[in-house]
Formats: structure tokens, C-alpha cells, sequence
């Protein structure tokens, strides 16, 4: 590490150097034609030395500034973004998830008991696709599920990655009618996509399992009991919803 930015400041250094010589030779070089030109007043050889050397020496200078700035402020937001989103799929990642549902859950809106849903969206047969078609065929499962549940939920909705093939949920506010009704959706919409892998057609499914939140709790509360309503969700059934007290 040492060694590096040892080696940073030297190449720092030599790009001064280099270009402060060649800014004094531009200077004096530029002073030395002028001064034997028999057409110009002292004068007009010091304006144009004044207004050349600027425009050759400070605009390539501060386009490079300026586009250096750009590329850091790129560098900035693609590492804020890999810190916060998950990198296959494109949805929050889990601890970044976990924490936005734990201040959300928390927070009232108004008097009376916290309101609001979370669920958990379980894909099924992944282990098949992986085995049969590839797991490259097993990712594009994964974002397509995801695409179709971001999709089916608000812009202020929550969903992030919570394991290697799970996905959460976060509807705040959401009454139990309407987390129903957005389970139903993400569950119908996920049947429909179309998924061919290698050219064979084949049928996405999911498994959803819910908690209604009326109080605060922690996010592992939650998440065990949104999981066994997962475990216990049948096809017909849709998924499964309970109510969560504190």
C-alpha cells in the first residue's frame, strides 16, 4: 500500500514538473517571436501574450480538471449504488433492506398502531433450472422475478434480496386486503413471463408467505414469521398471511 501511493505521488510530481516546463517554454518561446515581429507595438505583442497563453495552456488544463471530476463523481455513485443494490438483480441488497424496513416499521404516521405488510417471495424449481439449463439460465430467472415483482408493487414499496433465491417485500401502510391483493399479482404475473430457456419453454413459480405489522418489532421477528407462512403456503391458496403483535 506504501509502495503504491509512494509511486502515485511520483508520477503526481512528474506531471508537475513536466508540464510547468512546458508551460515556462510555451511562455518564453511564444515572447520570443513576438519580439521580433516589426508589424506589432509593445503593446499589441503583451495583449496577445496575455490572451494566448491562457486560452493554450488553461483550456486543456481545466478540461482535463473537469472530466476528471466527472469520472470521480461516476466512480462515487457506482459505489454507492454496488453498496446498496444487489448486483444481479438490481433490487436493494439485504442489509441495506433490512435497515430501510426497520426505520420504516418504526416510524408512526400518525396515532394508533403501526400499519403495514411484509412479504417474502420464495422461487420454486430454481434448483431444476440451474441443473438442467445452466446457472446462467438460474440468474436470468432471478431478474426476471424480480423485474416482474418491482413491477407489481409502488415506486415507495421495498424489495430487496434477503437470500441466495428470496426475495422481501416491504408495503407500508398496506392493509391486509391490499397485501393480499399484491401477493395475488406478484404470484399471477410471475406464471406469465415468458421463460425459454435454450429455447424450451418453461413456467416460473413462486411461493409467497406474509406478516401484517401492527406494532413495532424487530426485522428477525418479521422474517420468521413471514417464513413459516412461506413453509406452509399452498398453490391453490395463493400464499399465506398473519397478523404480528408486538
Amino acid at each position: 500500500m506504501a509502495t503504491t501511493t509512494a509511486q502515485a505521488w511520483k508520477h503526481v510530481a512528474w506531471l508537475t514538473f513536466l508540464g510547468t516546463a512546458g508551460s515556462l517554454g510555451l511562455s518564453l518561446g511564444l515572447n520570443y517571436l513576438l519580439l521580433f515581429s516589426d508589424t506589432l507595438t509593445p503593446f499589441a505583442r503583451s495583449m496577445i501574450t496575455a490572451g494566448l497563453l491562457p486560452v493554450i495552456i488553461g483550456l486543456p488544463l481545466f478540461a482535463l480538471i473537469g472530466w476528471n471530476r466527472v469520472e470521480i463523481h461516476r466512480y462515487r455513485q457506482e459505489l454507492n449504488k454496488s453498496g446498496t443494490y444487489d448486483r444481479l438483480t438490481g433490487c436493494l441488497n439485504g442489509p441495506v433492506f433490512t435497515s430501510m424496513i426497520e426505520r420504516r416499521a418504526a416510524r408512526r404516521s400518525g396515532p394508533g398502531p403501526r400499519s403495514g405488510a411484509f412479504l417474502i417471495i420464495h422461487p420454486e424449481h430454481l434448483r431444476s433450472i440451474n441443473m438442467r439449463f445452466g446457472l446462467e439460465w438460474g440468474d436470468e430467472a432471478l431478474r426476471l422475478i424480480v423485474s416482474t415483482i418491482q413491477s407489481s408493487v409502488r415506486e415507495e414499496d421495498l424489495v430487496g434480496r434477503i437470500g441466495a433465491s428470496m426475495f422481501g417485500v416491504f408495503l407500508s401502510g398496506a392493509t391486509e386486503a391490499e397485501a393480499k391483493e399484491v401477493g395475488e399479482r406478484i404470484r399471477t404475473r410471475v406464471a406469465q413471463v415468458y421463460f425459454a430457456p435454450k429455447g424450451t419453454e418453461d413456467a416460473l413459480t413462486i411461493k409467497v408467505g406474509g406478516v401484517m405489522l401492527e406494532n413495532e418489532m424487530e426485522f428477525s421477528d418479521m422474517f420468521r414469521s413471514a417464513e413459516q407462512h412461506l413453509s406452509d403456503a399452498q398453490d391453490d391458496a395463493g400464499f399465506e398471511l398473519t397478523h404480528m403483535h408486538s
